[in-house]
């Protein structure tokens, strides 16, 4: 549905900076290169800490990060083959998060009963991605597709950024070109306008038009000199619960959003930049290119939005009841997806205990059944043999 790009005020829905998350999503959790075989981290997605390890083979998994024995965090274990120890009483669990070993259970005594939960795991693009929802429907989903990875004349650089802030402060920080005036002192870019805004059920896709000028607009191949002014579209997309934003011809951003708590947020971003260099030069410079990008470009503006995204947490705790006007509709759009996902997901796990419900219910009345035919069953043997 096509929204109106209008510029005019609206309140903030209040409950957004507290929403959850909608789980049945692929989110990313870390670089797949920090990861090594045998070794094992913490992640967490929405207060859910999950340990994640490569087996001594290579393989992905990720268990519940809690023992079922003592509750001890399973990320502090052991990697032995496939199987991940708990580092307290060394009980092994496999992929599926099945208790398979107590070293010190005698020969041929059966195994407690004892599972952690296990989550669907997959590894792309240089990403770890977990699947926290239902694993019944993780492969009805997939990571956001990301066609430059395989293209050449592309340059990648990620960035890894932390927020003490709620989702979606970050979300809306992400979708609202508007900020430029913060950047200011990086040579970014002015003079926004709205062009397009439209939003779907899963979605919100904007148009915006941004002017870029300076030596830093140059370096990036926005503009031929760095006195000249450039005018270009970028496109910005939420499909939740990641971004997607291109600049026509030079740059193209892919921002996975990790919601860790109601105050807390990490993001793992793909930039793929066009370089005006043939395939032959490009592919040596790429690791200084790619550090000079991250450390001295990418880093600082990120720094800047960090600094804005905190302190409106801050202020948003000190005072959840203070009303604040918003003006671009964009946002609001991202405001209303972030509710409904919530609330789709909040409504499907109602349906789902419910239906459970049911058919407990309904195995108790088949149990009471089975229990009275029973119990007539031994009143008429014991009415026989008294007689």
């Amino acid at each position: 549905m096509d929204l109106a790009t209008t510029l005019k005020g609206q309140t903030i829905r209040a409950d957004v900076r507290d929403v959850g998350i909608n789980p049945n999503h692929w989110y990313a959790i870390g670089w797949a290169d920090q990861l090594q075989p045998g070794q094992v981290i913490q992640a967490t997605v929405w207060q859910q800490a999950i340990a994640v390890y490569r087996d001594t083979e290579g393989a992905l998994h990720a268990l519940e990060d809690a023992c079922p024995h003592k509750g001890v965090e399973l990320h502090r274990g052991k990697v032995q083959g496939q199987r991940l120890a708990c580092r307290y009483h060394g009980w092994e669990f496999d992929a599926e998060g099945r208790c398979v070993s107590v070293p010190y259970l005698p020969e041929g005594q059966k195994l407690p009963c004892a599972q952690a939960r296990s989550y669907p795991i997959q590894e792309k693009y240089g990403l770890l991605w977990v699947f926290p929802g239902d694993a019944a429907i993780a492969t009805d989903f997939q990571p956001p597709l990301m066609p430059e990875d395989a293209e050449p004349g592309w340059l990648k650089v990620s960035v890894t950024g932390h927020f003490n802030a709620h989702f979606s402060i970050c979300n809306e920080n992400s979708m609202d070109v508007f900020h430029g005036f913060l950047h200011e002192n990086l040579q970014g870019w002015f003079d926004p306008l709205l062009l397009s805004l439209r939003e779907t059920e899963d979605a919100v896709f904007a148009e915006y038009q941004v002017s870029y000028k300076g030596r830093m607009a140059k370096f990036l191949g926005l503009s031929e000199r760095a006195d000249q002014v450039t005018t270009l579209p970028i496109t910005v997309q939420y499909r939740y619960p990641h971004y997607q934003s291109s600049l026509q011809g030079v740059s193209v951003l892919y921002l996975m959003r990790l919601p860790v708590s109601p105050v807390e947020s990490r993001s793992f971003a793909l930039f793929f930049f066009k370089v005006r260099l043939p395939q032959w030069l490009l592919k040596p410079l790429e690791p200084v290119l790619q550090v000079l990008l991250e450390r001295f470009v990418l880093m600082r503006f990120l720094a800047q939005d960090i600094e804005m995204m905190e302190s409106e947490q801050r202020q948003y705790l000190a005072n959840p009841k203070r009303r604040y006007v918003e003006i671009n509709p964009a946002i609001i759009a991202v405001q209303r997806l972030i509710v409904r996902q919530c609330e789709r997901f909040t409504q499907s796990s109602s349906q789902t205990t419910m239906s459970g419900h049911k058919e407990l219910d309904a195995a108790v009345h088949r149990s009471v059944a089975m229990q009275e035919v029973s119990t007539a069953g031994i009143c008429l043997v014991d009415r026989t043999d008294s007689t």
